[in-house]
């Protein structure tokens, strides 16, 4: 798994993303461009807005349980597979806005690094070393931009 608080990783994740244009399709799945930046910002909302009501410990407990071991292991995503409802965008997103909110999210976590990450609780599993945050951040966005073929 590549390393998102790697610069060049940072470098080649928005290479990627600039192979996008407004009118790439996807390749699967029913989100249009736009809305898949949107839907990968989520992530980093998560982490850094106050955006998303956090769960209650019930649903907290069930995404530790069932979610969890799915979002932070290398075990790749499969397509078109359950998505959680925050993550759902509906409408239309702006595709300079929402790429440019993606860029800054990605260098604002690569900046802030491996170290403030690590034992960092996420807003639905609980705490994650480094490496869960890693592959939550690489593995998720990875596979959004394989969907549109970057």
């Amino acid at each position: 798994m590549k390393n998102v608080f790697d610069e060049a990783v940072v470098t080649e994740l928005i290479g990627r993303v600039n192979n996008l244009n407004p009118a790439s399709k996807a390749l699967w799945g029913k989100m249009n461009v736009c809305q898949m930046l949107a839907h990968c910002n989520v992530t980093y909302e998560l982490v850094y807005d106050n955006k998303h009501p956090r769960p209650n410990a019930f649903k907290k407990f069930i995404l530790k349980l069932v979610a969890k071991p799915y979002v932070v292991t290398e075990r790749p995503y499969k397509k078109n597979s359950f998505t959680g409802p925050q993550f759902i965008i509906n409408g239309d997103r702006d595709f300079e806005t929402e790429k440019k909110r993606l860029f800054e999210y990605l260098h604002k976590t690569q900046q802030l690094g491996v170290k403030h990450f690590d034992g960092l609780e996420s807003h639905g599993f609980g705490v994650l070393s480094k490496d869960e945050w890693n592959i939550l951040f690489y593995k998720h966005l990875d596979h959004h931009l394989s969907q549109f073929g970057a």
